[in-house]
């Protein structure tokens, strides 16, 4: 494994902090590492509590280390380069780099294969309820996060604001933060206001909604709508009022769905071990975070545009699910 981690921690130099891909003292079993997204958002507790559950009744056999990392995009682009063993990513990011669309073009990632979908994320537009947005139109001459290179959420982003007509190189000024320093820059006014995809309840809107009067844009008007009908991997949804403090109506969007990826030449061994102690253990997985309550068997076999991992299928298959 010597060979592998000076890869990784020369790859992750160039890409993250140190402390992204940092290591903690050496243990016995195979290293697993899953690669989730900003702290503040669900995909690091996705990558988080996958581990340990594994680590919980498999650590005798595997060592599993969930980490933060930058999004759908280069988790995917990691897992390709075997940087990560799994990667959380968008369903969306999943149908266009196994097809070789948006980021991907031209380059499909045939190797791609999909592992289970987890919880739904919803695009969300987050402004404060002092500047004066309240519809996607008004964005334009404000000061815009729209997430940073290598995320999902900015591919949407920019869908959402080419879908409304606003240029983001002229019409705003548009922002490329992580999330848990756009949070903290919409409180602070130095953004007017931000996109986000991701499960609910998240941290990253809990935060700003403590701190300030908060508002959250509905992102459904016709156009919208008919983009969302075009694609499997979108599905149109509503936050309930009261979700986040404040925000007292519904709120309506688009969502995609979280799912966990990674490369055909995985070891189908591992693979198997990981989703049968994945689903085995799924109540002790849904006590985890608010966002994975919703979590049943059959539904996280949807929304995968890959193939399933030939160890994924083997499982899915002996329970009848496949």
């Amino acid at each position: 494994m010597i060979g592998r981690r000076a890869v990784l921690a020369f790859a992750a130099a160039a890409a993250l902090t140190a402390a992204v891909f940092a290591t903690g003292p050496a243990k016995a079993g195979q290293d697993i590492l899953i690669g989730g997204g900003s702290v503040t958002g669900v995909y690091y507790q996705v990558a988080l509590n996958v581990c340990n559950l594994i680590n919980k009744h498999n650590g005798d056999k595997y060592n599993c280390v969930g980490r933060p990392a930058l999004g759908s995009v280069f988790n995917i682009r990691a897992v390709k380069r075997t940087l990560l063993d799994f990667g959380v990513a968008q369903s969306d990011r999943n149908f266009e780099a196994f097809r070789g669309q948006g980021d991907w073009e031209g380059k499909a990632m045939e190797d791609l294969r999909s592992v289970f979908s987890m919880h739904p994320e919803t695009v969300l537009l987050v402004t404060r309820a002092d500047t004066g947005i309240n519809s996607v139109m008004d964005l334009k001459g404000k000061t815009v996060n729209i997430g940073n290179p290598g995320s999902g959420q900015r591919g949407n982003a920019e869908d959402v604001l080419r879908i409304y007509g606003i240029d983001k190189d002229n019409d705003i000024k548009a922002q490329g933060l992580q999330q848990q320093e756009a949070s903290r820059a919409l409180v602070d006014k130095k953004i007017d206001a931000f996109f986000y995809t991701v499960g609910n309840p998240s941290a990253a809107i809990e935060e700003p909604a403590n701190s300030t009067q908060i508002k959250i844009i509905s992102i459904n008007d016709a156009a919208i709508y008919g983009f969302v009908d075009e694609r499997p991997y979108y599905v149109m949804t509503t936050i309930p009022a009261g979700t986040y403090h404040g925000v007292d109506e519904d709120v309506e969007t688009y969502a995609v769905t979280a799912t966990v990826v990674t490369s055909a030449n995985a070891s189908e061994e591992m693979i198997y071990d990981a989703v049968k102690t994945v689903f085995e253990n799924l109540d002790e997985l849904k006590a985890t975070h608010a966002a994975f309550r919703i979590l049943k068997p059959k539904a996280m076999l949807r929304g995968l545009t890959a193939p399933f991992h030939a160890g994924a299928l083997k499982y899915y298959q002996e329970q009848g699910w496949k």
